[in-house]
This record gives structure tokens, sequence and C-alpha cells, in this order.
């Protein structure tokens, strides 16, 4: 499927899609209970190269931004107040690992509105349906498998919020650098890509600010660069 061992996307509207295994038939001894906590298990096992954002987010290759913050990709809600979610499970997992998944899917009941309905039989209902993806091999806890719907229910992560500067501080000089698909060309502040500098600004003061010259001019292009031409060139080898 391409999709990371421990991914999800964001993105089903109206149906749950399969919880799939990407280890296949393989078997692996499976605990219950979380020594590791979430985050940091999530860390180990989606680690890597793959098609992820924000370590267990995945999102197509065809997008570039999350496109479901809106209110229009909620899971919809029922006359008598209740958010129904059909799914269907994988065959590959043991009863031990069903178990797991069953009872983090119950929790949601327990003390919210969400309800999870296991579907019989009609899997071609699901093809479109929201993949939540469950590694066999690190993923089968409680806490990773309520963490993983809950992004299926459209949550982001906790220190992606609007107010997490009032609460964490980041050591950038601690980050490992992701290497974005450059195409062996130079920043182009001339890119019909790139952003004026009061972009998203919240008082009409700059929100980036060119280096080292401060005073060059971003975000003028009124059609592509010869830079975009090129990328566009060496990206589809054309």
């Amino acid at each position: 499927q391409g999709v990371h061992p421990c991914t999800v996307g964001m993105c089903g509207v109206w149906m749950l899609g399969t919880l799939v295994s990407s280890h296949g038939q393989k078997s692996y001894t499976i605990q219950t209970e979380l020594v590791t906590p979430v985050p940091a298990l999530l860390l180990q096992v989606c680690g890597g190269d793959g098609p992820t954002v924000v370590g267990d987010v995945a999102v197509s290759a065809q997008r570039n931004a999350d496109p479901c913050t809106s209110r229009g990709c909620l899971w919809p809600k029922y006359s008598d107040g209740k958010v129904y979610m059909p799914y269907v499970i994988a065959n590959h997992y043991s009863s031990l690992e069903l178990s797991v998944i069953q009872r983090a899917l119950e929790s949601f009941s327990a003390s919210i509105c969400i309800r999870f309905n296991l579907l019989m039989g009609i899997c071609a209902f699901l093809s479109n349906g929201q993949v939540v993806s469950l590694s066999r091999q690190g993923c089968i806890y409680h806490g990773t498998v309520q963490h993983e719907l809950l992004h299926a229910l459209g949550f982001n992560h906790e220190q992606t919020r609007s107010d997490c500067d009032n609460h964490i501080l980041p050591s950038w000089h601690n980050f490992n650098r992701i290497q974005t698909k450059n195409l062996d060309t130079p920043y182009d502040y001339n890119s019909v890509m790139q952003y004026h500098r009061y972009a998203f600004s919240k008082n009409n003061q700059p929100t980036m600010v060119p280096i080292p010259n401060s005073n060059v001019e971003i975000g003028m292009a009124t059609q592509m660069s010869a830079n975009d031409i090129l990328r566009v060139k060496r990206l589809y080898k054309c």
C-alpha cells in the first residue's frame, strides 16, 4: 500500500477503512500494556523514511498540506447524538491482537459519543474509506491504537496546537533536519511558490525576512521563474 507501518491518514469522512498490518503473516510477541510512552513508541516505529509527516500521520504524495482541519471533515453525527464509524479489520491479527484493538475501540464508547461498528462481508463498501495502519511489531498497544484512532477522528498532535508556544519550548538544534527534494536548484525568492514577507501576519509586521540581505524582495512573482520551470522538468524528467 506504500503506507508507513504505523500511520493514519485523515481524510475519510464517512467510513473507517481497514485496520491493517504491514507485516503480513509474521509472528511477533505481543504485549498488551505499554512500557514506553505512546509518542516515544510511535517515533521508534514510525521514524525513518516513508510517506509521513509529523511522525505517524501519513499524507498522500499528491498533497502538500493537511486537508482535514475544517469542520467539513468531521464524521457525521446522527439524530441520537452518536457518531457511528463502520470498520473492518484485516484477517491476519491474532486473537490477542484483536482483543487489544477491540478494547481500544470500546474505550471511546465508554465515555464519549463515538461508536465503532464492525462490518461483515461488505468490504467493497469501504473501498474509499479511512485506513488506519497498525504494525504488528510495535503498534498493538491500547494507547497506541487510541492515538491512531484520534488521528482518524481529526485530531493532530498536542505539540501542533496553536497555543503550543505557551507550553513547549522547541530545541531546534536537537532536531534531525529533514531533507526536502530541492532538485539541485537554489533557493529562489522570485519563485511563484514563495509567499511574501507579510503572509499570515496578524499585525502587518513581517512573518518572514530574507537573509542575509533583509531588503531583498520576496513573494512578488507574477509567473513561474526559471527555477520553477527547471524543477518541474527535473521532477518529471521532461
